[in-house]
């Protein structure tokens, strides 16, 4: 029988080997083993089989490799349970939040509170945490309008309107315009009661994209008007702006005082940002960092029109008057965080409204007048 012929090869193998482990007889050991593993050879169909699945394993490892180094902020989005990235069960960098299923909560018991704030319960308070109002802030997230409740506080709007308007240097030394934005925007008292909106921000959206709309949109949203005092410096002259607490306070802003909050909004989200001025035309803006492809004049940062609604790039509109912005901007880096990324869905956006407003639409691009309007909520007039 085939198989006891076997056997009796397999324990000629042994034999030899035990009989002298150091001399043993390769030659003969070669011979069996050829004969043990003798096989017919593959015919061309299973040759062809083989090598298919051998290819496709292959595509499946490099498609895999690729999809988690694409996909990795996305990976770590879902490992971070709230919308600043702090996991479920921890303490946010910001305090006194904890992040609860999702949800970022006052807990000052366990998470402490910033220095100049007195921790009250699970709450940190400041001193000009008196004689609150609430307002209304209103936004449009892909056509879908909502709004944020907030609390506002009068004693934080005198605080800030006591301030000195003028900022003084040395004899000689006469400020600039980046000067009195760093001065506005990094007020350590008004930060602590801008925070709170940041965090309802990031509460509604978890995604850092979303939670850079809905600031933008409801900043856009905040009613145009302000003050008119003037005051000259260096490079030029400039309203006597009110600090973003103030805006949102009195529900008003210029382009200024209203980029001065969106930025402060975009820099806690993350972004990288920036305020473009425009001298022939005294405007402001802002900038968000974005791809080089689509930035204001290769700047790699993002046009954002802030005295009204608008799309994200869109730097074609024509304010009261009959104005657009002409002149090359001073640039006022604020912040060196976070890029927007390639495939954002404005983009496309403000280069079909571009076409449309500047009747150059064709059919197809007329009809979707009515969606872009809705999906933004655009209007008719801007002010410069």
């Amino acid at each position: 029988m085939i198989f006891g012929k076997k056997e009796a090869e397999e324990r000629k193998v042994k034999k030899i080997i035990k009989e002298d482990e150091k001399k043993i007889n390769v030659a003969e050991i070669k011979r069996i083993a050829e004969k043990l593993s003798k096989c017919e050879p593959l015919n061309p169909l299973r040759k062809y089989l083989l090598f298919s699945v051998l290819i496709a394993s292959i595509l499946i490892l490099v498609l895999s490799i690729y999809l988690l180094y694409v996909l990795k902020g996305e990976v770590s989005d879902l490992v971070s349970s709230c919308g600043d990235k702090t996991p479920d069960g921890a303490c946010s960098l910001r305090k006194p939040y904890f992040c609860s299923e999702g949800v970022l909560v006052e807990n000052a018991i366990n998470c402490g509170c910033p220095e100049n704030l007195t921790k009250k319960g699970n709450s940190c308070i400041s001193k000009y945490q008196n004689n609150s109002k609430n307002i209304t802030l209103k936004y449009l997230l892909r056509g879908e309008e909502s709004e944020i409740n907030f609390l506002v506080y009068e004693d934080m709007a005198n605080y800030l309107s006591g301030l000195p308007k003028t900022i003084h240097y040395g004899e000689g030394e006469t400020p600039s315009r980046s000067d009195f934005k760093f001065r506005n925007i990094n007020e350590a008292e008004q930060r602590e009661l801008l925070l709170p909106l940041v965090t309802e921000i990031q509460n509604i959206a978890n995604t850092q994209e979303d939670q850079m709309r809905i600031a933008i949109s409801l900043v856009q949203n905040i009613p145009f008007g302000g003050t008119r005092e003037i005051y000259r410096f260096a490079n030029g002259m400039m309203e006597a702006p009110r600090y973003p607490y103030e805006v949102l306070y009195d529900e008003r802003g210029v382009c200024g005082e209203k980029s001065e909050l969106l930025t402060f909004l975009l820099r806690e989200i993350g972004y990288g940002v920036v305020i473009f001025y425009y001298p022939s035309e005294n405007h402001e803006s802002v900038g968000i960092k974005c791809p080089k492809q689509y930035s204001l004049k290769n700047t790699s940062y993002c046009f954002i029109e802030t005295t009204g609604p608008a799309i994200i790039t869109d730097n074609g509109i024509e304010y009261s008057g009959g104005i657009k912005l002409t002149s090359q901007p001073e640039m006022i880096i604020l912040s060196n965080g976070d890029s927007l990324k390639n495939d954002l869905y404005e983009y496309d956006d403000a280069k079909d409204w571009g076409k449309i407003r500047d009747g150059k639409a064709g059919l197809f691009l007329r009809n979707k007048y009515s969606g872009l309007k809705k999906k933004y909520g655009l209007v008719e007039h801007y002010n410069i």
